[in-house]
């Protein structure tokens, strides 16, 4: 598990910030980024339920901010950084540890949870729901309930569970659901390699190993053809899809005859976040290759390296947007994908 892995991240996010803008402060980016009634959407938001907390804890996954988690909080964040609308997912490690009954029974209880949220504040929250991943069985029945019954706006997956990713065959008939249904499927990174490699025991190569995992599963689902196969998916990539836009030379030929549309046209198909992504160092690569249509705001809070007004700055400061281009991240382009909020 991935121990420390959260205080390296809030840690990088915050030398950052840092770097970036001097002087800056969590106070002095509000009064720009508030200035106007909230308007953002936020993609990429936490939350939690005391059990899962609890859990998560006791298997060393260290999210001290998420601990007592509540709309509340949540909402005061928002005003602050000038977000109409979060949608909230559970991040790592997911709700399965080693009992599919009790992951069933826990996926239940935290879309139930989040689901009242949303139906508490109405235009405020969406909800991603949470599958009681690697099984199968029980996340296609919870998939059901989740979007007929609690009507949430997409599925929230990880990136591997138990060494598999995405394009693995054992997945296929979730994919095959989310096809037929045309849904949305958000993919939150998982360190695979933190539970198998004993060496990486420093704080730091966890981090780097958490943000690879958004690559590998990228990775596996060109490589299946799996993208190809079920084309009305829409996936978003958290953190400006891990390493992938800058390594896309490397990826030419990954599926061979099996993505007939090539390579590049898949990865620019796919949505992804800016959380993590907004730095002048990351920014221009992942400008340069991911259209403007398929970058949503997001910001990973409470946890990660940022919050919606340290976000909102770095995208307006690096990532060389016209007015609208930056209104279509910050906003359109999330309407366009989850056309609820717009009521």
């Amino acid at each position: 598990m991935a121990v420390g892995r959260r205080n390296f991240l809030a840690g990088l996010g915050a030398a950052g910030a840092a770097a970036l803008a001097p002087a800056f402060g969590r106070r002095v980016a509000a009064q720009g980024a508030a200035a106007a009634r909230p308007f953002r959407i936020d993609t990429h938001a936490h939350f939690t339920v005391p059990k899962l907390y609890d859990l998560a804890t006791a298997h060393g996954v260290q999210q001290a901010t998420l601990k007592d988690w509540s709309p509340a909080k949540m909402l005061a964040e928002m005003e602050e950084g000038g977000v109409a609308t979060s949608i909230i997912s559970i991040s790592d490690p997911g709700v399965h540890f080693g009992d599919d009954m009790a992951a069933r029974a826990l996926a239940r209880e935290c879309n139930d949870a989040g689901a009242k949220v949303v139906r508490d504040y109405p235009g405020r929250f969406g909800l991603f729901a949470v599958l009681p991943l690697p099984d199968v069985e029980g996340s296609l029945k919870e998939l059901e309930y989740a979007l007929d019954t609690l009507k949430a706006d997409g599925i929230g997956v990880l990136s591997s569970y138990e060494g598999k990713y995405l394009g693995n065959a054992a997945f296929t008939p979730l994919l095959q659901e989310m096809n037929r249904r045309k849904g949305v499927v958000y993919c939150h990174p998982y360190c695979a390699a933190c539970g198998v490699q004993t060496t990486l025991t420093d704080a730091q190569n966890r981090g780097v190993e958490f943000v690879f995992d958004t690559t590998r599963t990228i990775l596996s689902l060109l490589q299946t053809g799996a993208v190809a196969q079920f084309p009305d998916i829409r996936f978003i990539w958290s953190h400006g899809g891990g390493t992938v836009p800058y390594i896309t030379s490397r990826l030419n030929g990954a599926g061979g005859n099996k993505l007939p549309k090539g390579v590049v046209y898949e990865l620019q198909k796919f949505y992804y976040d800016t959380a993590q992504a907004f730095n002048p160092y990351t920014m221009p690569s992942f400008r340069k290759f991911v259209p403007v249509s398929q970058i949503l705001f997001g910001t990973d809070f409470p946890l990660g390296g940022g919050s919606a007004a340290i976000v909102a700055k770095g995208l307006k400061d690096n990532g060389g947007f016209t007015d609208a281009e930056l209104r279509a991240v910050e906003r359109e382009n999330a309407l366009k994908l989850l056309p609820r909020l717009k009521t």
